[in-house]
């Protein structure tokens, strides 16, 4: 009996890992998935100092970050083999901070493209990579996502479907690159652009909706009014005389000659208290209504001018880069 008790337990031992091999299997991993990730990853060449990154989204087209495309002719790309080839720009947003090149003619047969995660597959608290390729060699950080929020507007008046805040080190050269899970997957691209408090990755649900744009238009089609405004708080007689729904609106502090508000006889100080029938409170609130969709049609404006309502109709306009 002890002579099966002794060798059961020498089995179990030797069953169980020994130091350092758990340890060593998860480095491999990491590893792996760089190796996977890092093929799709490219180098764009379009600005002075180090190339930037981007990846090889679909078979012939390479996503990058606006922010990084410093040029938009003379462009080339280093694929993950070596191989430099031409690229010309398809199109840029500064709203989502995103570009997307066309790798000239067949140039590129067979270069393996992203494998894209599910995007319920983002956790927060989850291990993931950012995976760069600023010169010939893959490099990559370890971190993990720090928040996963809801859609959220840029200062540009981008949409992006989710916030995916990181908690890792983006080196120079990173930004283009891909967030990638533990499996070599990709989950989205990184920026530094987009947010002050630190490094994002922008979805990959709205890098497949920007590019196509892009790809068919060359732009995004984004509305605007021509108004600069900001937040204020409406006094307690002044909602009670005119039945107003909200405590805050928009005071009108700047307008552009010639724009869309301008237009409509819109004035500075004019408070903005609805647009096509919503309240409005905050910028975003305006920027959510000005959708591609309702570039060109009429919006009513529900205003207050020297302690009366007016009533405005406001023809969108479409929002060129130059213009804010």
């Amino acid at each position: 009996m002890a002579s099966a008790a002794s060798s059961a337990s020498a089995s179990s031992a030797s069953s169980s890992p020994q130091p350092g091999e758990t340890l060593a299997a998860f480095s491999n991993d990491l590893a792996g998935a760089v190796e996977r990730a890092g093929r799709s990853v490219v180098a764009v060449h379009a600005r002075r100092r180090i190339p930037a990154s981007g990846v090889h989204w679909r078979p012939g087209i390479v996503v990058a970050t606006n922010h990084t495309i410093r040029r938009d002719e003379d462009i080339t790309v280093t694929l993950g083999d070596g191989t430099t080839v031409a690229a010309t720009l398809a199109g840029r947003d500064a709203g989502t901070d995103l570009a997307v090149l066309r790798l000239a003619g067949d140039s590129a047969p067979g270069a393996p493209t992203a494998e894209i995660a599910e995007a319920s597959s983002l956790a927060v608290g989850q291990l993931v990579l950012a995976v760069g390729r600023p010169g010939e060699a893959v490099t990559a950080s370890l971190g993990i996502v720090s928040a996963v929020g809801g859609e959220w507007r840029t200062w540009h008046g981008g949409r992006i479907d989710r916030l995916v805040r990181l908690d890792l080190a983006v080196y120079d050269g990173f930004s283009g690159g891909p967030l990638v899970d533990a499996a070599g997957r990709v989950l989205g691209v990184n920026t530094s652009a987009l947010a002050r408090g630190g490094p994002v990755t922008i979805p990959a649900a709205t890098v497949n909706r920007v590019a196509d744009q892009l790809l068919e238009k060359g732009r995004v089609a984004r509305g605007y009014l021509g108004l600069g405004m900001q937040p204020v708080r409406l006094p307690d007689t002044l909602r009670r005389q005119l039945d107003l729904a909200g405590e805050s609106a928009l005071l009108v502090v700047s307008l552009e000659p010639g724009g869309p508000a301008d237009k409509a006889g819109v004035l500075l100080g004019d408070i903005l208290v609805a647009l096509d029938g919503t309240p409005v409170a905050e910028p975003g609130d305006v920027l959510a209504l000005l959708g591609p969709e309702r570039v060109g049609t009429q919006l009513a404006a529900q205003l207050v001018r020297g302690g009366q309502r007016v009533q405005l109709s406001l023809t969108v306009g479409e929002r060129r880069p130059h213009e804010g």
